[in-house]
């Protein structure tokens, strides 16, 4: 899709679009989504106070989601390879502020050290780099400094026919809050819905040493994407 038939695709969003000019463009492709609930008590030391957990039914969920960032640009300028595509993984969980709905990043890893280093200066959010392979059905991750590790064998199935409430909430996210230096940063992004398919894993294995009571044990849904483009907005402030 052109960014213009991106950007007239608004049926299915929460609010409206931002009233100002987008300043990136990237696709999030090859998705894996990695969801666990639990009792918001778990999870809330690990927000910043001015945030609040986003529930369903009560739950708190955390996610990790593993993809490939390709073409990542600043409006006006083309992508370039070397730096615009990269492996990441995100593992996020779900909050609330001033009146909308959004996630927040518990950690952001990116596969190249400079693409974690330009984003860190130009967005303010905390990537760092940590070392990824990725091949078809298979995807690990290797971060020595805090020790984290992920190995994931997988494959697809067939799409998801009829999406879920709970698959929606968990997918459908058009907001970022994040904790940066000048307090919390509120980034906006569009995308057509997430197409999703069944996944079915072979070998999971995710250890993240300061996270080990948010992410024990078999996660309790899953999903893949083939992936999205997405239009992002700055922080207005």
């Amino acid at each position: 899709m052109t960014i213009k038939e991106i950007l007239q695709y608004t049926t299915h969003r929460p609010w409206n679009l931002p009233d100002r000019s987008w300043k990136y463009y990237q696709e999030w492709n090859k998705a894996v989504f990695l969801h666990w609930c639990m009792a918001p008590e778990v999870l809330r030391k690990w927000l910043p106070s001015s945030l609040e957990l986003d529930l369903y039914e009560g739950k708190a969920w955390v996610s990790v989601v593993a993809f490939t960032m390709e073409k990542i640009r600043p409006s006006g300028l083309p992508p370039f390879p070397p730096v615009s595509d990269f492996h990441e993984i995100n593992i996020r969980t779900y909050v609330k502020y001033k009146g909308k709905s959004g996630v927040y990043f518990l950690s952001i890893e990116g596969g190249k050290q400079l693409s974690c280093f330009l984003a860190r200066n130009l967005s303010s959010l905390p990537y760092r780099y940590s070392r990824m392979t990725r091949i078809e059905g298979f995807y690990t991750s290797v971060n020595q400094k805090y020790g984290d590790t992920m190995a994931l064998n997988y494959n697809t199935g067939t799409a998801v026919s009829k999406k879920t409430a709970l698959d929606l909430w968990l997918t459908e996210r058009y907001a970022l809050f994040q904790d940066t230096s000048s307090g919390i940063s509120a980034f906006e992004i569009h995308h057509i819905p997430w197409p999703l398919y069944h996944l079915h894993t072979k070998e999971t294995t995710i250890h993240y040493p300061r996270f080990s009571g948010l992410l024990s044990g078999a996660p309790h849904l899953m999903h893949y994407s083939t992936g999205v483009q997405v239009i992002a907005w700055d922080d207005p402030k």
